[in-house]
């Protein structure tokens, strides 16, 4: 009986495991079809747009072929009206004035006809008026007519090699893709920012530029946020928690013209955004506190981040525009706010000064970096170093370290007394002019 039940047992225990496969199998396959559906929706409502934008396109350039052509048929035939004016003016001309010696001449045959043909009293003093008067007329001369070969015979010269030309642009105007040469290939979480990347997925597309665009959830429309020839870019001034919608096209080498869209995908951030702390006599603001400039005041001192928001395994990084170096100026990263110091090289900080010179608590180092310039970058990097139970403990507790600066960068072992992976930063200048901006 015994082996009967364990036997029992065992059935029920794969019929079970049957059950729970057939189940996941299931839901796998539902999964697919609404891949599936999915698929086909984005077929169908895709080429439905594509539909409309070629419509409206195609309306769009024969109302502007139709308007071009009316225009240059309105200029033409004002040529013609032109010509014709300017030529017909003095034939005008030359009609009155021969119509005019016809009226006279009609008028000098009266007067003779009746002078010859008069009584014998009065002839001699009619003869001599018509003799004078026809002396005075000057009937030998004659106004001058142009022959047809003189004056203008319009023509309109149409040169049947334009519908060519049109017809040949034409059937190469506009193509139709199936999928955008580039697409939206990952989205990383950055304090108050994505770090978005993209790739070519077309092996014979050669991109000269790319452009980026976002818009916050999908009421609002898309705005240009990153043109360049660089496959990533990160979005600042992202709310923490919310969808935003992203799409990346190309543009091939030697062209004028983006390529298709990439199918749009969201991407969000959960990290707050890094803000500078207020109320620090030598520093003014933004309205977003994640930029940091040293004003006038002769104040000094360390200006901390809110909070310390920075998290072993992100990268911080500072975009600085320079002002007079002083080798007391750093930025950096600290365990906790110590007020009374007027630079984070010092003890539990890790600095670089903008000389490019590395501390850490307080020791400067023999490796150096590059000086900090106008619009670089100054990155830290940060990750836990295992040193067995003992580093939760109180004991020793060490951070690896990168810095990097101009595309240099300096590693080392950060031992602390006690485990801390969230820190605040810093900086501190000497002089007015320096911006900082912190992501």
């Amino acid at each position: 009986e015994a082996e009967a039940e364990a036997e029992v047992r065992l059935l029920l225990q794969e019929a079970q495991e049957s059950i729970e496969a057939a189940r996941s199998y299931r839901r796998e396959l539902e999964q697919r079809l609404r891949g599936l559906h999915q698929a086909r929706e984005q077929i169908r409502e895709s080429a439905t747009l594509t539909r409309d934008v070629l419509e409206q396109h195609f309306n769009d350039l024969k109302g502007t072929l139709k308007k071009l052509l009316d225009e240059r048929l309105m200029s033409l035939l004002q040529e013609v009206d032109a010509i014709e004016q300017d030529s017909i003016k003095p034939l005008d001309e030359c009609q009155k004035l021969i119509e005019h010696g016809v009226s006279t001449a009609d008028e000098l045959l009266r007067e003779g006809e009746s002078a010859v043909h008069g009584d014998v009293g009065p002839q001699n003093e009619k003869l001599c008026s018509f003799t004078k008067k026809a002396l005075h007329i000057q009937l030998d001369s004659l106004p001058e007519v142009p022959s047809l070969v003189d004056v203008p015979c319009l023509s309109a010269q149409l040169d049947d090699c334009l519908l060519t030309i049109l017809k040949n642009q034409i059937f190469r105007h506009g193509t139709v893709a199936s999928r955008p040469p580039v697409q939206l290939e990952e989205f990383v979480e950055k304090p108050g920012g994505i770090l978005v990347r993209w790739c070519k997925v077309d092996d014979d597309f050669l991109p000269q530029d790319y452009r980026l665009q976002y818009r916050k959830g999908t009421a609002s429309h898309f705005e240009d946020v990153y043109v360049g020839s660089e496959t990533e870019f990160i979005v600042l001034h992202i709310d923490p928690n919310v969808d935003y919608q992203f799409r990346v096209c190309a543009r091939g080498d030697g062209r004028q013209e983006w390529s298709p869209w990439s199918i749009p995908q969201t991407g969000r951030t959960t990290l707050v955004p890094h803000e500078w702390t207020t109320g620090l006599e030598g520093y003014s603001l933004s309205s977003r506190r994640n930029i940091a400039l040293r004003n006038d005041s002769q104040s000094c001192g360390v200006l901390y981040s809110k909070a310390p928001t920075y998290v072993c395994g992100q990268t911080l990084t500072f975009r600085q525009t320079v002002g007079q170096p002083d080798r007391r100026d750093s930025l950096g990263v600290c365990v906790e706010q110590q007020n009374g110091f007027d630079s984070l090289q010092r003890d539990k900080a890790v600095c670089i000064s903008t000389n490019g010179a590395v501390f850490v608590n307080g020791k400067e180092m023999t490796n150096q970096l590059p000086a900090v310039t106008s619009g670089s970058t100054v990155t830290f990097d940060m990750e836990v170093v295992q040193l067995g139970p003992s580093s939760s403990e109180g004991g020793n507790f060490k951070l690896r370290v990168t810095i990097s600066s101009n595309n240099r960068e300096v590693v080392f072992d950060w031992v602390l007394d006690h485990s801390c992976v969230s820190l605040y930063f810093g900086c501190s200048f000497s002089y007015p002019g320096w911006k900082v901006l912190v992501f």
